[in-house]
């Protein structure tokens, strides 16, 4: 029998995995756009050790290899933004997603109190608007990344979450 994908909080030691999977999982991304500019692509591991220790990480482990990740934190408005959700390319479509979103949304809301979660994704990326919108995130509005990509801004309130949990 395999193993099973455990969640959970990342440590600084899951820095440099972490690093690395996000790039690997965010080129599909970069091709949908035809821009390999984008923040996930051209993040320092240094500015993910910094988000390791100030944001709420979470990690999806098989044995020791972290094979997805989220991070979040508390907004200005008291919202949770959540990002760079990234699920390793050969395990995408097991669940891996929405559990990692359904464990830094606990967190979010129940440790650091969040009343709503908000997060960003490209316009053209269908699959991860799938996601997002199964697990109860409506379209809010628009943006542009500070790299240029349109947005499509999506948040569902935080009391969703508790009544789903």
């Amino acid at each position: 029998m395999g193993m099973s994908v455990t969640i959970s909080v990342a440590t600084e030691q899951d820095a440099e995995q972490i690093f690395r999977l996000q790039y690997l999982c965010f080129q599909s991304e970069a091709a949908l756009y035809g821009n390999y500019r984008i923040s996930p692509l051209v993040q320092t591991l240094d500015s993910v050790r910094a988000e390791l220790a100030a944001d709420c990480v979470f990690v999806a482990r098989l044995g020791e290899e972290v094979v997805g990740s989220v991070r979040g934190n508390i907004t200005e408005d008291g919202a949770a933004a959540i990002g760079k959700l990234c699920v390793h390319p050969r395990l995408q479509g097991h669940g891996i997603g929405a559990r990692l979103l359904r464990a830094a949304e606990s967190a979010l809301a129940g440790e650091r109190g969040a009343k709503r979660f908000r997060l960003h994704t490209g316009h053209r990326s269908e699959g991860n608007l799938r996601l997002y919108r199964r697990v109860g995130y409506q379209t809010v509005g628009t943006s542009e990344g500070t790299d240029g990509v349109p947005m499509i801004v999506l948040e569902k309130p935080a009391g969703e979450y508790a009544a789903t949990a």
